[in-house]
């Protein structure tokens, strides 16, 4: 699909059709085949295979890339995930949930053609996140470690594309690698097993060049998504990404132009617009309130009106697992009319 207007030429195609909604990634809950109905129910364009970290170690972020590790074992501690001599209880127990979400994705998903969203943790907060069995610091302190963990979770990733492409055939991938830690990592913020230092901060050519890696090996359209203040746009976009997950709350509209680069660009943005903080003494955001943010963000940084229905896809700000299961529909649903009343108001703002 090729976005119309001046600079057409100049934008890829996206693998989502025009004016899409979709998920980040947590689900609350424990019943996958559940979850996966609710997301197809919801988000018939743009489903994604969803998280369920409510089923405990192995079912959250962290445990379900544990999974798709590749000759690499680890186990978990009272402090976390660590490497390990070799597999454990808790590396198979991630498996098993795992293997259980591609089972309820895969009935949910019966028949399906189109964009499917699978998500996994990148390898720098993976690094971040696991720990060096002999010193307790995080991998990311070893160049080592970070490369033999970016090599197995590489060829991991690749093997999770297969089996969902396997089973849901006619599905075309997406893959979502989550990257929370990623300003900090930058930034030097990731603190040592003490918790008085922290871990230098990694040169950036080197963050670039294992992120890389990830991408390039998922063989599908990859979309980075991190939901922490200080995002480096840039960076993702040199670093092969196609497109850039984000909370649009944090984006400072006094200064777009990091957006408007990787835009202008031709990368997808997946705009985390829809709130996930529940707030109990306030209504709920109307759609079109939240319909006016995705445009206003658009027209800040004086882009081709006509393209923002095509790239942009409307998400909730960051995942759902949070919120009750009702609470955790409603903001799909509202993502999802959202994204329906986005063109209109491009239309009423060109009458004007």
């Amino acid at each position: 699909m090729q976005a119309s207007g001046s600079q057409a030429s100049e934008v890829p195609a996206f693998p989502w059709p025009s004016g899409s909604a979709t998920g980040v990634g947590s689900m609350p809950g424990t019943d996958p085949a559940e979850a996966c109905a609710v997301v197809l129910g919801e988000l018939p364009d743009f489903p994604y295979l969803p998280e369920l970290p409510g089923r405990g170690v192995g079912a959250d972020m962290i445990g379900r890339t544990a999974a798709l590790l590749v000759d690499l074992p680890v186990e978990t501690t009272p402090r976390g995930w660590t490497f390990a001599t070799h597999p454990g209880r808790d590396q198979r127990r991630a498996a098993g949930f795992l293997n259980f979400d591609l089972d309820g994705i895969q009935a949910a998903a019966e028949g399906y053609r189109g964009p499917l969203k699978i998500s996994v943790c990148g390898p720098l907060t993976l690094a971040a996140r696991i720990e060096l069995s002999r010193t307790q610091n995080p991998a990311l302190s070893d160049e080592g470690a970070l490369a033999d963990l970016t090599a197995s979770l590489t060829e991991g990733v690749a093997a999770l594309v297969r089996q969902v492409g396997e089973r849901v055939p006619g599905a075309t991938l997406v893959v979502q690698v989550d990257e929370p830690s990623l300003p900090a990592v930058l930034d030097g913020r990731i603190r040592t097993a003490s918790g008085l230092n922290f871990v230098r901060a990694l040169d950036q050519t080197v963050a670039s060049g294992t992120l890389r890696t990830v991408l390039e090996g998922a063989g599908a359209y990859t979309v980075v998504h991190c939901c922490a203040p200080g995002l480096p746009f840039l960076f993702i976009r040199d670093a092969g990404a196609q497109g850039v997950s984000f909370d649009l709350g944090l984006v400072d509209l006094r200064d777009t132009d990091p957006v408007a680069e990787v835009a202008e660009g031709g990368l997808g943005l997946l705009m985390g617009a829809v709130p996930t903080v529940v707030d109990s003494k306030a209504a709920p955001r109307p759609p079109r309130d939240t319909a006016e943010a995705v445009v206003t963000l658009w027209r800040r940084m004086t882009l081709d009106p006509n393209r923002l229905t095509e790239q942009v896809v409307v998400t909730p700000a960051c995942g759902l697992a949070g919120l009750s299961p009702q609470d955790a529909r409603s903001r799909l649903e509202q993502c999802r009319e959202t994204a329906r009343i986005v063109p209109e108001m491009i239309v009423e703002g060109e009458a004007q």
